[in-house]
């Protein structure tokens, strides 16, 4: 569930290796050991007959208490600084209610979720942490037998920390990006199992973002993996391999790519393969514009927008000038796509049409031709370098961001490591706080009760 559909997802959308996440297989092996051993001193009817310095305290004596079916509290949060935008819940959901249980002697597996008292919030909540351990934000609150769901610990946290750092990644840079579109170019730096949970978590940044500042900015992935839990479809023009396979004849890929492809795609060339996108940028609209004015001469409009240059993007390796830039001696300001490069592209693109053989009624159209080519660039964008940009009034239109959206680090402040503490026990029926030293049950009143039986 999400807070703009509140309808949640289910694992109909998930596809869990069910069996596999019962037995353990996902889950770190000591919480494999501590569910079997308290499900074997279940077994052997084991007395608790110790001693608890904490229940002691409270004047609480925990003796025989029956420990293999102790009843635990355990809250699940994130302490990302300042804040962390939540996504990866329902698959936590999933997991408990499909793998909440234990195998009996029989190998067979015994369900025990309706036993379970669960609370949860939406994808796309912002849960916000001071620094303080003790005045956590919990997302997800679970109530139960412990060696019921001990070993599902493992991949909830994961579901939980993947999705909520890529959803808090996005939206941190579509806030560097002012409201400009961020493409998701991040699918060749993982997995690609990776690539549904992570295209999701971008659509519900960009939903909690087009929310938080009024925005319409839309979800743009590069994979059709990417929009398989929310609806998108991959797009995606020209790669450099194209043009390797066009001989690196950029303008003879791009009318080919227009003639086939399907008028819906936008027709965005890749300017930088002979490193000089300027030149390039120039030859391929020139090229375009023609075959466009062409069509629209004889009527043939629909055949005209095919010819319709939507963009161009500026790839330039961070080890490369290129050579329309001129060097200043600061590879910041002379490699890669930087400031410099995207203005004189910009200019040259907009002026473009001064230089045509034109007859005076295609003097207004050509100009509006050539001015509506948005500027894409890609090729090591960050929040960081993308401020820098937005600062200049760098004239970038659309920002093509890969992997900063996957970033996990402590020193960028991206990490966003999620972890679970039991906080209370049930003793004699009543629940008892018991955390360990440092951390202590907390509320967050984003936290709603969930059905596990809807899931």
């Amino acid at each position: 569930m999400s807070i703009f559909n509140n309808k949640r997802l289910t694992n109909s959308t998930f596809k869990l290796d069910i069996e596999r996440m019962r037995q353990g297989w996902y889950s770190d092996k000591y919480f494999v050991n501590i569910a079997q051993t308290l499900q074997v001193l279940a077994e052997q009817q084991y007395r608790f007959a110790g001693q608890s310095p904490i229940l002691n305290e409270l004047g609480i004596d925990p003796a025989c208490l029956p420990i293999g079916d102790i009843e635990v509290e355990m809250q699940f949060f994130t302490r990302r600084k300042p804040r962390a935008l939540i996504a990866g819940v329902d698959k936590a959901l999933s997991i408990l209610r499909h793998c909440t249980g234990y195998i009996t002697k029989e190998d067979e597996f015994v369900e025990t979720w309706p036993h379970l008292r669960v609370e949860a919030v939406e994808d796309g909540v912002m849960v916000h942490y001071n620094g303080n351990p003790r005045q956590v934000r919990p997302v997800l609150r679970v109530k139960g037998r412990y060696r019921d769901f001990a070993v599902l610990e493992t991949p909830i946290l994961g579901a939980l920390a993947r999705g909520s750092r890529t959803a808090t990644n996005v939206y941190n840079t579509l806030e560097a990006a002012r409201g400009k579109p961020v493409l998701f170019f991040p699918a060749r730096f993982d997995a690609h199992e990776a690539q549904a949970a992570d295209g999701y978590a971008y659509d519900i940044a960009v939903r909690r973002f087009n929310q938080d500042y009024h925005q319409q900015v839309g979800s743009f992935v590069s994979t059709d993996a990417q929009g398989d839990w929310w609806g998108g479809l991959g797009g995606g023009t020209v790669a450099h391999a194209a043009i390797a396979s066009f001989l690196g004849d950029t303008v003879e890929a791009m009318l080919a790519f227009a003639a086939v492809r399907p008028v819906n795609q936008p027709r965005v060339a890749l300017v930088d393969f002979n490193n000089n996108s300027a030149g390039t940028s120039l030859a391929v609209l020139k090229a375009m514009f023609d075959r466009y004015q062409a069509f629209c001469d004889v009527g043939r409009e629909d055949d005209a927008l095919k010819y319709k240059l939507f963009g161009v993007r500026l790839d330039t390796s961070s080890s490369v000038r290129d050579v329309c830039v001129p060097p200043l001696g600061d590879k910041k300001l002379d490699n890669g796509v930087n400031p410099r490069l995207c203005w004189t592209v910009r200019q040259a693109i907009d002026n473009a049409w001064e230089s045509w053989d034109l007859a005076p009624d295609w003097h207004g159209r050509a100009a509006e031709y050539c001015r509506s080519v948005q500027l894409v660039v890609s090729g090591g964008f960050s929040p960081t370098k993308i401020n820098w940009f937005e600062e200049l009034g760098v004239p970038v239109d659309i920002y093509g961001v890969g992997s900063s959206l996957m970033s996990n680090d402590d020193i960028l402040g991206t990490n966003t490591d999620f972890t679970a503490d039991v906080v209370k026990v049930k003793v004699n029926g009543d629940w008892v706080n018991l955390a360990k030293t440092g951390r202590h049950a907390t509320d967050n009143p984003d936290l709603e009760p969930v059905d596990l039986e809807e899931l």
